[in-house]
């Protein structure tokens, strides 16, 4: 874990597709730190979508397993810190959420 999703308006995709295809692995690399895992426990896409106007144009999902270590103010980081790194890579205003899924009924097969 993480899953990590990135949705970006498609009329600014081609535009930014370079900038957060190299800021992929920084991401990571700091995701995996700051959430203790693995890079095999890793997901992450990119996607183009039709994005409303008046709403960021880049929108980042997380989900994660909830563990003791990952308390309220350490999610709360993580997300600031990497609407800070899309920020700088996409030039414009990022949203960012972080959910956490139920370790009983989560099932992922590799």
């Amino acid at each position: 874990m993480p899953n990590l999703k990135i949705y970006v308006d498609q009329t600014l995709f081609s535009d930014m597709e370079t900038a957060l295809r190299e800021a992929l692995g920084p991401m990571r690399a700091m995701l995996c730190d700051r959430l203790k895992v693995d890079i095999p426990a890793c997901q992450f896409a990119v996607l183009p979508v039709m994005a409303m106007a008046d709403l960021p144009r880049v929108n980042a999902e997380v989900l994660i397993l909830p563990k003791p270590e990952r308390s309220r103010e350490v999610v709360l980081a993580v997300a600031e810190t990497l609407r800070d790194m899309l920020t700088r890579a996409t030039g414009t205003h990022v949203a960012v959420r972080i959910g956490h899924l139920d370790p009983e009924t989560y099932i992922a097969l590799k």
